[in-house]
């Protein structure tokens, strides 16, 4: 079974529109899991949703080290990942 998860809306009568098709190679039958925001779920922001800029800067910042050389071996950044 392959799952996808795509946003959308219920109208007053029930109906789901999902905001974007599915892309599928075959028409298929489905099951759907319909998951609810609830009024406190407003108020948290998305882990994943980092502002542009802020990645801009990252970006910025990643690049000039690594032009001036400042980087790290790769097996000293795998066991910095392993530690978390």
């Amino acid at each position: 079974m392959k799952a996808v998860e795509v946003t959308g809306n219920i109208d007053e009568k029930g109906q789901l529109f999902l905001d974007e098709p599915i892309e599928v190679e075959t028409p298929s039958k489905v099951r759907v899991i319909v998951l609810f925001t609830e009024p406190n779920d407003q108020l948290e922001s998305d882990p994943d949703d980092t502002p542009i800029e802020e990645i801009k800067a990252s970006l910025r910042r990643a690049l000039q080290e690594a032009k001036a050389g400042q980087t790290r071996p790769l097996s000293e950044l795998w066991d910095r990942i392993d530690a978390e």
